[in-house]
């Protein structure tokens, strides 16, 4: 397990900053509407699309909690899942916490080898037969690849989800294991615990 400890304050005060800012928007229009001749319907698209924002940028700022204590490598782990973002290369990353993950998957090909960035995308580079299956991570190692996890039938705010976040959401309901996909048609990132998926801020520092 690891003790190392992340400078979270930079994202942490961007989070502050834009929490305040959407404060003082709703305020400002709680006080509009005693004017019936103007109409805030503007307003609340903005509104809705600021907290879109702020709740990607939790997500990486939460994202980095759940991660440091489990692995030496989150660096590592960060700068693979933001290449293959920016290649669109899809991907699925286990990194086991406190209850173990082998009895609920079905097991691929052990690897056993140190997390190194350059290993951990080679694994999901399009046309290796490893990469159309989950990596498994314990502590600095890349455990095993090609790992199939169980399914979840959810969907996410009423849209149809893709194999990988389905797998990646089976595996959280049944474990404490934090989950990493990014998908190959958008590059987006997401990552799901305690059976929730949640998009992370590219844009934001999420090291």
């Amino acid at each position: 397990m690891s003790q190392k400890a992340f400078d979270l304050t930079p994202l942490k005060k961007q989070l502050t900053k834009s929490l305040e800012s959407i404060s003082f928007e709703i305020n400002k229009g709680i006080k509009t509407l005693n004017n019936d001749s103007y109409c805030v319907l503007g307003e609340l698209k903005d509104l809705k699309d600021k907290f879109e924002e702020v709740e990607t940028m939790a997500a990486s700022f939460y994202l980095n909690n759940y991660l440091s204590p489990y692995t030496d490598k989150y660096l590592e782990v960060s700068s693979c899942i933001q290449h293959l973002s920016h290649q669109r290369h899809g991907a699925l990353i286990v990194i086991e916490r406190k209850d173990q993950v082998d009895p609920l998957i079905r097991a691929g090909t052990a690897i056993g080898a140190t997390l190194t960035p350059s290993l951990l995308e080679s694994i999901f580079y399009p046309g290796n037969p490893l990469h159309d299956g989950a990596v498994l991570i314990k502590g600095d190692k890349i455990y095993s690849a090609a790992n199939v996890l169980p399914l979840s039938n959810i969907s996410s705010g009423g849209k149809k989800l893709g194999t990988r976040h389905r797998a990646a959401l089976g595996l959280s309901e049944k474990c404490d294991a934090l989950v990493l996909v990014v998908s190959e048609e958008s590059g987006i990132i997401s990552f799901t615990i305690d059976g929730s998926l949640f998009p992370i801020s590219v844009t934001s520092s999420i090291i």
